[in-house]
């Protein structure tokens, strides 16, 4: 059995009584796409807080690392130091400096120490400048790296967010509901963009669309999340087809939300 990236063990975590997370357990391997859904207050918002240091449990374990010589208890890290270690997030409204230029908004995400005036001035090496170049490439903005990111279709904001947490050079990528607000063929784009991540990267989804969910999971596992605890785990079909799983969820439709 692989070791895994990432292990959550018993993990529960209260706000004021309620009880968010719940004896939780995941674990996500390297070069994985794992989405996980869930109705409203399922934990999924929680869930990455914990990860990435925003939040505390009142118990158990988060440890990441590819070996156990190379294992980090993320319950003793802030925020700043989970994120060097390579765990990146992007939240469901995107976040990008509107007035600077696409080409700049990458430049400034760059791995490594560096003020904003510095990044945006410092000579690129030949092998940056080729990286950030495949990346626009990549996330299909290459015809747009002059314009300023403000002037982006939402979608186009989405993508270039991922960029940017792309150019910090993550070992994983958590992503929360990245269809969200998305015409059809943007989502669909989307969805592609995160399956040629995988093998590259470890990607955790958050998502609630289950068209875009079935997308990106054909050949993936799917975790469903219920009350802060993992309710089952399988491919798509299997979820999809759970009597647990269309009583808490499905069955409300296409809409869930957090």
């Amino acid at each position: 059995m692989p070791h895994p990236l990432l292990a959550v063990e018993d993990v529960s975590k209260s706000y004021d009584g309620f009880k968010a997370i719940s004896n939780l357990n995941f674990y996500l391997f390297d070069g994985e796409l794992r989405t996980v859904i869930g109705p409203n207050g399922a934990g999924k918002s929680t869930f990455f807080d914990l990860i990435t240091g925003r939040a505390q449990p009142d118990k158990g374990r988060i440890e990441f690392g590819s070996s156990p010589t190379d294992s980090h208890d993320l319950t003793t890290l802030n925020e700043y130091e989970i994120n060097r270690l390579g765990i990146g997030r992007k939240f469901q409204t995107p976040s990008v400096y509107v007035e600077h230029t696409v080409w700049d908004n990458l430049v400034l995400s760059l791995k490594g120490p560096r003020g904003v005036f510095a990044s945006l001035f410092k000579r690129l090496s030949s092998t940056e400048r080729d990286r950030l170049d495949e990346l626009l490439k990549l996330i299909r903005l290459d015809a747009k790296r002059h314009w300023k990111a403000g002037l982006l279709a939402h979608g186009e904001k989405q993508w270039l967010e991922i960029g940017m947490l792309l150019a910090q050079e993550p070992k994983v990528l958590l992503v929360d509901e990245p269809a969200a607000g998305m015409t059809d063929e943007e989502t669909r784009r989307t969805g592609e963009l995160l399956i040629s991540l995988a093998g590259r990267h470890s990607l955790v989804v958050v998502e609630h669309d289950m068209t875009f969910v079935r997308q990106i999971a054909r050949d993936s596992q799917v975790t469903v999340l219920h009350q802060g605890t993992v309710l089952c785990e399988g491919k798509f079909d299997e979820v999809q087809s759970n009597p647990k799983v269309r009583e808490v969820y499905l069955g409300r439709g296409k809409h869930g939300t957090r």
